[in-house]
């Protein structure tokens, strides 16, 4: 059990440290590449004004154009790294926030559905079911072959259930997929259970893929 222990420990720490370095690089792609780029849009937009040349006009305008384009990706892969909302709103909107993204980017309609009243989560079980939640929605993506997910929020005194249904293709249930450590399904479980919580997933072939997620919540006074 102490080693056991410890592995989780360990686990959790190596989580943190890596969720803390995405959370800066987050920060610095926003603030500070993305304000740059800001600073040398305006400056080709400034010229652009002043340019007398038609074919001088147009380039200008191309490259303004492409920073444009460039700076609205890095402001997308920023809030996909970290949504500032999962710290400052919590992980019900930064859920919706996300899926807007996600839509936008793969074309699969999310229908979000929460019953129940929002309770508190502390700062570091968000990132963990907000991350569990963000690779489930890769994998449909990636493999599912579906353009519609149900998403359920059930919140309790006790617990909040997530259950995600893809619709989708579904997959023959290897027990290597769940045990291996490089498995996105392996890393989904050992996340959920560095929480205190689980991760249920069930999946027939041309029947679609069943998650569920159960997180204990805990009263923080």
């Amino acid at each position: 059990m102490d080693v056991l222990n410890s592995k989780q420990q360990i686990s959790s720490y190596i989580i943190h440290s890596q969720e803390e370095e995405i959370k800066r690089i987050a920060l610095e792609l926003h603030e500070g590449v993305g304000q740059n780029l800001y600073s040398i849009l305006t400056g080709l937009q400034f010229i652009e004004s002043g340019a007398k040349e038609p074919h001088m006009k147009s380039y200008v305008r191309e490259m303004s154009q492409l920073i444009e384009k460039t700076i609205q990706e890095i402001r997308l892969l920023s809030v996909e790294l970290h949504p500032p909302t999962l710290t400052t709103l919590g992980l019900l909107p930064a859920m919706k926030s996300y899926i807007k993204l996600y839509t936008s980017t793969f074309g699969i309609l999310v229908d979000l559905d929460s019953t129940g009243e929002e309770k508190w989560i502390s700062e570091k079980n968000r990132i963990t079911v907000f991350r569990v939640c963000q690779e489930a929605l890769a994998n449909i993506a990636k493999y599912a072959d579906t353009s519609n997910v149900k998403m359920n929020f059930i919140w309790s005194e006790q617990e909040l259930k997530i259950s995600i249904y893809d619709f989708g293709r579904g997959f023959q249930q290897d027990e290597n997929n769940f045990i291996n450590p490089s498995s996105g399904i392996a890393a989904m479980r050992e996340r959920m259970l560095l929480t205190g919580g689980q991760c249920t997933i069930s999946s027939k072939i041309g029947e679609g893929t069943s998650i569920v997620l159960a997180l204990p919540l805990v009263n923080r006074d």
